[in-house]
């Protein structure tokens, strides 16, 4: 039970661990779905192919799409890059950042799908049947090339008359799924060495660079987790304020509407004078296009908001 805690705290700890922890869920439903997946071939000519071919490529796609969507930092990645410049400049140096990890944590689930069906070798199997040279194989030699055609699509369907009894079918099938689980433990391999590669020539680099964005893409997301929080507590204030003063009229509830409005009063500095829709909409507005520069300066501070109180009076006379 404390393998499983201390598991999930790790997985909760931060976005890059969720997304980990996303990805692995992922990776395993890939494996999960194949395994339960109902394969049949077609064993048609000009349809093997396809259906081959498209079990094996077009799950990927929908598990990489769902990879980008289940992704929080893909939405952050998009904002970032698209949102107004205002007093916070745009580094696209996180943009980037962001988008390869984005591209690499999508990527794990559809690798390890399209990993699953090479070493399974059906797919292949009845993707590349028809293309097998069926001089290789002497069980071929008294049929006619027509014959053999329709046989060599029909291997991969076992049961199938024409191809059950034949002497050559479990010889076609097994040379397909080596080549197979040939290309299969190849690309598992290379993904293996070039992880290696990159893990170990890392350090041999200057990482400023690789600190400073890394810092930077994480601000951001924890920046827009807390700016979520914050308005969610906003919100909640707001409307406690707005209740209040709907039952202000009520003498039965004047005396407890003005005690607690007096104690909300002293524990909500935080609304900072809003009151009413239309300045909520302002300081929202404000945010995404002009958000405040990344600076604890006082002075800075000061005149970024002097200059959001200067915008919004000239937003007020311009409506006058």
């Amino acid at each position: 039970m404390e393998k499983f805690k201390m598991i999930f705290q790790y997985f909760q700890s931060n976005s890059e661990s969720v997304m980990n922890g996303i990805c692995a869920i992922l990776a395993l439903a890939s494996v999960k779905i194949y395994n339960i997946m109902d394969f049949n071939c077609p064993c048609m000519p000009k349809y093997n192919m396809v259906y081959g071919m498209g079990i094996m490529f077009v799950p990927p796609v929908a598990l990489f799409l769902c990879g980008l969507i289940v992704n929080r930092q893909s939405v952050l990645m998009i904002e970032e890059w698209r949102r107004p410049t205002g007093r916070r400049k745009k580094d696209l140096a996180i943009v980037k950042y962001m988008f390869s990890s984005v591209l690499t944590r999508a990527m794990v689930a559809p690798v390890v799908w399209i990993l699953t069906s090479l070493l399974d070798g059906n797919c292949f199997v009845c993707a590349f049947s028809g293309s097998v040279d069926p001089e290789k194989f002497p069980g071929f030699a008294n049929d006619s090339s027509a014959e053999i055609q329709m046989l060599l699509y029909k291997v991969p369907c076992k049961e199938d008359i024409m191809i059950r009894d034949h002497p050559s079918r479990k010889a076609v099938s097994r040379y397909l799924k080596c080549w197979s689980q040939a290309i299969g433990w190849g690309i598992l391999l290379l993904l293996i060495v070039v992880a290696f590669l990159a893990r170990s020539l890392k350090p041999c680099f200057d990482q400023t660079a690789f600190l400073q964005t890394r810092y930077w893409s994480n601000y951001v997301d924890i920046e827009q987790k807390i700016f979520d929080e914050t308005c969610c507590q906003h919100a909640r204030d707001f409307a406690h304020k707005c209740i209040l003063h709907f039952f202000e009229n009520m003498h039965n509830e004047m005396k407890v509407a003005h005690l607690t409005n007096k104690k909300a009063e002293d524990e909500e500095d935080h609304l900072h004078g809003i009151t009413n829709h239309e300045q909520v909409n302002q300081l929202l507005k404000t945010w995404y296009r002009s958000k405040p520069p990344l600076c604890l300066n006082h002075a800075t501070l000061r005149q970024h908001i002097r200059s959001k109180c200067n915008a919004d009076d000239n937003n007020k006379q311009t409506d006058v």
